[in-house]
């Protein structure tokens, strides 16, 4: 089968198509034929080595972190699912995988596929809702009366995360360039600030938290816009010590060097009186269920940027570096 490999860590070189064997189905793992995968950040990280101190990978290895398919073969002890069902996935973060034309995932990591979608706009979806769905609920409490910050709305997860907060009740502002306000403001955004002519922590004030989603300066200077008491949660930041400890298994080692990496930011934090959090979301199907009946009701919208051919990976990936994508990049699989 046809897969996107990383052969080394670099540039875009560093991966490659290639022809590869078709994995077999694990206990408890389904075989998916893939149709289409999204494209994520994290992935173009993953190939730079930028998250070795967190994961380091046995090269060469099949890169991907999301998918929508169809299964094809289930391993001993699958219960939910069955061949021909259409399913969407974000992968096992040690394995990874969707790139590649079949994929093994495990059972509890998959849900079916929201009926009103695509197989393109089905692998849109998995790695952003989830990071952005865990996030507000489980981060910063989305809810009526909570007034929530959420720059960079136009991005792939900032598009689900406008949509949820607001579902959630919160009252929202996020920032957009003269393009992507439409597009922010159909989504939900109350407040939208104009970055190309405006510094947003000069008109935005006693948020009750902050999520981040581009990092940088954007992250620092979100702390200025959060009142005392207050969470500035990122994806796009720097890990804390609760990062090792909560998401990544109880690595004290790791939690040590995360103690030292993020102490800027949480000083910057401690002298607002704002906690500072990294969020590592987790694969979960049963989020992804959520996810899907969201789309289904019509309540939640998956913004695409572009599709195109797995041939043009190489190419989609350019894209999605540049920093120009409105909504998710996708690959396509199968016609």
């Amino acid at each position: 089968m046809r897969a996107y490999v990383l052969t080394r860590y670099g540039g875009p070189a560093a991966a490659e198509l290639r022809e590869v064997p078709v994995p077999t189905p694990g206990p408890n793992e389904l075989r998916i034929r893939v149709h289409a995968a999204g494209l994520n950040p994290v992935d173009y990280k993953t190939r730079a080595g930028q998250l070795r101190v967190i994961r380091s990978y046995p090269l060469p290895i099949v890169l991907g972190n999301e998918l929508a398919g169809i299964v094809e073969a289930c391993g001993p002890g699958v219960t939910r699912f069955a061949p021909g069902d259409r399913v969407f996935a974000r992968v096992d973060k040690d394995l990874m995988g969707a790139f590649a034309e079949y994929a093994c995932v495990a059972e509890s990591l998959v849900a079916k596929m929201p009926q009103q979608l695509d197989f393109a706009a089905a692998a849109a979806v998995p790695l952003a809702g989830l990071t952005a769905l865990q996030g507000l609920r489980d981060e910063l409490h989305a809810s009526p009366g909570r007034r929530l910050f959420i720059p960079g709305g136009a991005g792939g997860v900032g598009t689900f995360a406008l949509q949820l907060a607001k579902q959630f009740g919160a009252e929202v502002a996020t920032t957009a360039s003269p393009r992507g306000e439409a597009l922010v403001r159909r989504l939900g955004a109350d407040v939208v600030v104009d970055y190309t002519k405006q510094a947003f922590e000069t008109v935005l004030a006693d948020y009750d938290g902050a999520f981040d989603l581009v990092g940088g300066d954007t992250l620092t200077r979100s702390f200025a816009v959060v009142k005392r008491g207050g969470l500035v949660l990122s994806i796009a930041g720097v890990p804390e010590p609760q990062t090792a400890l909560k998401d990544l298994g109880g690595r004290y080692g790791l939690a040590a060097l995360f103690w030292v990496a993020s102490a800027g930011l949480r000083v910057r934090g401690a002298f607002r009186k704002v906690r500072y959090r990294y969020l590592f979301m987790h694969p979960s199907g049963a989020d992804l269920a959520d996810l899907a009946r969201r789309i289904d009701e019509g309540t939640l919208e998956v913004v695409i940027d572009r599709v195109v051919p797995f041939a043009q990976i190489g190419e989609a990936f350019a894209h999605l570096e540049s920093g120009r994508a409105k909504g998710k990049v996708v690959v396509r699989m199968v016609d």
